[in-house]
């Protein structure tokens, strides 16, 4: 990863004459509509529930998802997806993983060289591909990036100070996404490992729902740093099986995305993991949310991945077999202080990749 390969000119010299659009009015799809209008670009949110739609545009909130949050002038939300598509050139994708495919297939030619970045940290079940995978698997012929970094919606919407990668083959692309981003208290960082920042943003909403659980627990400091190293460990092993790029995994969309959705109470992932900590079922823990939770669709393809591939991964294989197989954390957490000791740092191959 690279702070910018483009300059600070380059950047400031970039303008977008069109709307911008954001598929997706949950809670991050919410927050990045709020930060482009705050940079004074006109929004169309797009979403599919039409009295959702009308709440935001009459009381510029969006109670559900984001609450408390005023919804800027600048943000329209629609729920006419063509009009959408075909006023707009730049598309942020916030749309649920299981969502993804299905919503966007129907508009497959209207997608044709536009500039599509998905904010989407998941992995399709059935093809295990990313989410910016199906977008070049709908719209060959669009531009397509990814949006990824330790990026809580409440903390974009609050303004608290905020660094994201966008990582693209698409130079430009990049330099348009740093121009719309960009702001006193948002900062966009490009990458060109796409596969790589795409992999580790949804890898680590599996480790979220673990170190929520020992939250709940009451489990230690120690314990908390183990599990969140032995996680960055854990992932980037995975994630150099298939190609990628471990160094990215020490930037902010590896071990930054991963501390704060493992610390932080405002995490999706976090919140359904402390409350089977304790003791909802997953189900219900589901429920309390009230939003798509990532890494437990991603569990399940994970772990029938690194199955496939022969990675040791001992704590995707823990987490399945507490919610799958009636295990508990205790149990997991002692296996892992049972178990072989193996080497501390051990994904980067001795030629430095």
């Amino acid at each position: 990863m690279m702070q910018s390969p483009f300059s600070a000119e380059e950047n400031k010299s970039m303008t977008i004459k069109k709307p911008i659009a954001v598929l997706g009015g949950g809670s991050f799809g919410t927050a990045v509509a709020n930060l482009l209008a705050s940079n004074q670009h006109s929004v169309r949110l797009w979403m599919r529930d039409a009295q959702q739609a009308q709440a935001i545009n009459d009381n510029r909130q969006n109670p559900r998802y984001l609450k408390g949050v005023t919804v800027l002038e600048g943000v329209v939300a629609v729920t006419d997806l063509a009009a959408a598509l075909a006023e707009c050139d730049l598309i942020f994708v916030a749309l649920p993983s299981t969502a993804l495919r299905s919503v966007l297939t129907p508009y497959a030619e209207a997608l044709r060289d536009k500039m599509l970045v998905s904010t989407t940290k998941g992995i399709e079940a059935q093809t295990f591909l990313l989410m910016s995978q199906i977008l070049e698997d709908i719209a060959p012929l669009a531009r397509v990036g990814v949006l990824s970094g330790p990026n809580l919606a409440r903390e974009v919407a609050a303004h608290a100070l905020t660094a994201s990668v966008v990582a693209s083959e698409d130079e430009d692309l990049c330099r348009t996404v740093q121009a719309v981003l960009h702001g006193p208290t948002f900062r966009v960082y490009a990458s060109r490992d796409r596969f790589g920042v795409e992999l580790g943003g949804a890898l680590k909403n599996v480790y979220a729902i673990i170190a929520g659980m020992a939250a709940a627990m009451g489990m230690g400091e120690n314990t908390k740093s183990m599990l969140i190293t032995r996680a960055l460990a854990e992932m980037t092993r995975f994630a150099v099986k298939l190609g990628a790029n471990p160094m990215t995994f020490l930037g902010l969309a590896g071990v930054g995305d991963l501390i704060v959705t493992c610390t932080s109470p405002k995490s999706r992932n976090y919140q359904v993991g402390f409350a089977l900590g304790e003791g909802l079922s997953l189900d219900e823990a589901v429920e309390r949310l009230g939003e798509v939770a990532e890494g437990v669709n991603t569990l399940k393809v994970l772990r029938a991945k690194s199955q496939e591939l022969d990675v040791y991964m001992p704590l995707v294989a823990g987490l399945h077999a507490i919610l799958f197989e009636g295990r508990t954390l205790e149990q997991i957490i002692g296996g892992l202080m049972t178990g072989e000791p193996k080497t501390d740092v051990d994904f980067i191959s001795i030629d430095g990749f």
